[in-house]
Order: structure tokens, then sequence, then C-alpha cells
């Protein structure tokens, strides 16, 4: 049996998409919602990096910008060794809708993963993504 290997989430945010882009491609906007600290060099091949309270840290690689309407970037999961070359892939999406956005935030390359890896990360990001996209909603109403 195959492993599922895609987490897919589309969201309607009442923000046009210059708000909505600044939230996930600057440091300012990644450590408001997502992380609570960032860094980000917005060029594919650029560094960027988040950090939590409780000393938890994700190291990135930006791989496509195409400014207002995609940006994705891969990173190492928790669950695997610091040296393991193995990265998901994660792609935003923003489409125009309205005086809104639709974002769409896909995730792959969970199958590559062994098993007992595969079931918590693709468990823990499931259910990341759909917090992580309610904590982005809450900062853009909050800083309307």
């Amino acid at each position: 049996m195959a492993f599922p290997d895609r987490i897919e989430r589309t969201i309607e945010i009442a923000h046009p998409p210059a708000k909505v882009w600044a939230a996930l491609t600057t440091a300012e906007g990644l450590s408001a919602w997502f992380g609570n600290e960032a860094g980000i060099d917005l060029r594919p091949g650029g560094a960027a990096w988040m950090k939590w309270e409780g000393g938890h840290s994700a190291d990135m690689r930006v791989e496509r910008v195409e400014e207002p309407t995609v940006f994705g970037f891969t990173w190492r999961m928790a669950e695997l060794p610091e040296d393991d070359p193995r990265r998901t892939y994660v792609e935003f999406t923003l489409e125009p809708v309205g005086t809104g956005t639709r974002l769409t935030v896909v995730e792959t390359g969970f199958a590559q993963l062994p098993d007992e890896v595969h079931r918590k990360e693709y468990g823990g990001h499931t259910e990341g993504w759909a917090r992580e996209l309610g904590e982005l909603v809450d900062y853009l109403d909050a800083a309307a």
C-alpha cells in the first residue's frame, strides 16, 4: 500500500493578495503567525529559518518565488537526522477572489519517508497546516 504523499488545504482569506504575500514571505510576517522568530532571503536558493518557543527550529530553502502568486520552499522533517537529505516541498498559491485571496498550500514528499517517520510527520503536518492557516487568518485580521 502506498503512503499518502500530499497534504492540500485551501482557504478563503478576506484580505488582498499583497497582504497575504507579505505574511508568507517576510520575516515579520512569518514570525507573527508561523514561528516566533524568522528570517528569509526571498529568492530561489535563498535560506529561510524559523524558531519556536521551546527550542524547535526549522531551516528552509526557498525554491520558488513568483510574486504575488506562488511561493515554495523545502524543509527537513523533524523526525529525520539532521544530515538526512530528504525534504518535503511546501508551495503556497495565492489567487485573487473579489477583494480577498484564495490561498492553497500543498506539501509533498512524505512517501519517501520510512514507516515510523511517515506516520508522525504526515499526521503532524496534516494537523499543523489546519492550525497554522487559522493563525495566519487571525494575524491578518488583527493587523487590518
